[in-house]
């Protein structure tokens, strides 16, 4: 939050630029602007835009709260000259991070308690001021004379009443906004902290835990070697883009590995699976029952697709079976949604050099080594079956 102009959408910016490898998107406040009715339009120059009242706070929070489950939303899209929403809106996917920006975002208690960190930009007035003039006359088409008369009449006292009494709200007040490159550093630092450093990971460097099922495959893609290359866009614009190692496959554990292997085709078509069955026997042993991989899997990166890892048995023995194949054990990545900490010690420990990216570390294994509180057979949940 913070005042008109005080370098919000600049501070934002930022801190997604630093972002780097996290899912990130931005929400405006602007977006949710109430529009206009006929009367109102007639009287444009008599109406409060910075008022909590010109805000759909209640669509507003629906959109947020429905992110926060995990679930796409679509935004309005509010066109400042018209005073109205038009379109069929923007659609907004879910993400890891999901920043909310806005002069009053801090003014409403329901709107607060959706929010884990909150951050005031406190800028000089004057500053704001100058900024404002040069925003609404070049972006907006107003006039100087319009833009000081609006500033006068509601800004400021809209300022004084809703938004300066907000700062007393936030986590973290950011003076000079977008200048203040030490403060956007320790937010950046704060967000990183919350949402990848688990204590296992501090102990295992080949570790990554990445707080979305979602995008798992596409992560894991990520800790693929690759190669600079320019790439020429349909517009004939030349992008500086990357190419990955071409020698790739995937290999899932036979059967909730399966449910996995859609997400691979979607990023890599045309990508070679082989498949591998372990059976489970008492005292948790394993035995490898049938396997199927590329004749040529040794010159491969391997992706290891099994969502569940529980005691590790039956990954030791996937990778185990990799490693006589002749796959170099930097060229695996285990592609996991739910680990239990006991399955990670033995994977991470046994094999130093193959990464395991997980989407979360659950508490424990009850005494049948399943993952509490886990999801149950994931294979059976996945294909209906019982």
């Amino acid at each position: 939050a913070g005042g008109t102009a005080s370098g919000k959408t600049t501070v934002c910016n930022l801190i997604i630029s630093q972002l780097h490898d996290q899912r990130v998107v931005l929400v405006n406040q602007d977006s949710f602007y109430r529009s206009l009715t006929p009367e109102q339009l007639k009287n444009v120059k008599e109406y409060n835009f910075d008022h909590p009242d010109a805000f759909n706070t209640e669509l507003l929070l629906s959109c947020m709260e429905t992110l926060k489950r995990g679930e796409a939303v679509t935004t309005p899209n509010y066109d400042f000259k018209t005073h109205q929403s038009v379109g069929p809106g923007s659609k907004v996917n879910p993400a890891d991070i999901v920043i909310l920006e806005g002069i009053l975002v801090l003014h409403d208690e329901r709107v607060r308690d959706l929010l884990n960190m909150k951050i005031f930009v406190d800028t000089d007035s004057d500053l704001r001021l100058a900024r404002r003039i040069k925003r609404d006359t070049v972006e907006r088409g107003r006039d100087v004379q319009n833009v000081l008369d609006q500033y006068a009449k509601f800004v400021k006292p809209s300022f004084d009443e809703f938004i300066l009494p907000s700062k007393k709200y936030a986590d973290i007040i950011i003076p000079r906004g977008g200048d203040n490159e030490v403060a956007i550093d320790l937010i950046v630092q704060h967000i990183h902290t919350k949402l990848g450093q688990h204590d296992l990971c501090k102990i295992y460097p080949n570790l990554f835990v990445f707080f979305s099922t979602f995008q798992v495959v596409e992560y894991g893609l990520g800790h693929l070697p690759f190669t600079e290359k320019q790439i020429i866009t349909p517009t004939g614009s030349i992008y500086p883009g990357v190419v990955f190692c071409k020698r790739l496959c995937g290999v899932s554990v036979i059967r909730s590995g399966e449910s996995m292997e859609n997400a691979l085709r979607a990023c890599c078509k045309g990508i070679k699976i082989g498949k591998i069955l372990i059976h489970g026997e008492r005292n948790d042993g394993r035995q490898l029952i049938y396997e199927k991989l590329p004749s040529d899997i040794s010159s491969r990166h391997v992706l290891l697709l099994d969502p569940v890892l529980a005691s590790g048995n039956s990954a030791v023995e996937a990778v185990s079976l990799l490693l006589s194949k002749g796959v170099p054990e930097s060229n695996i990545i285990f592609l996991n949604l739910i680990a239990a900490p006991q399955g990670i010690h033995v994977i991470c420990k046994k094999f130093p050099k193959l990464k395991v990216i997980t989407s979360e570390i659950d508490e424990t294994l009850d005494d049948d080594l399943r993952v509490i509180p886990g999801m149950g057979e994931f294979a059976d949940r996945y294909f209906g079956t019982d």
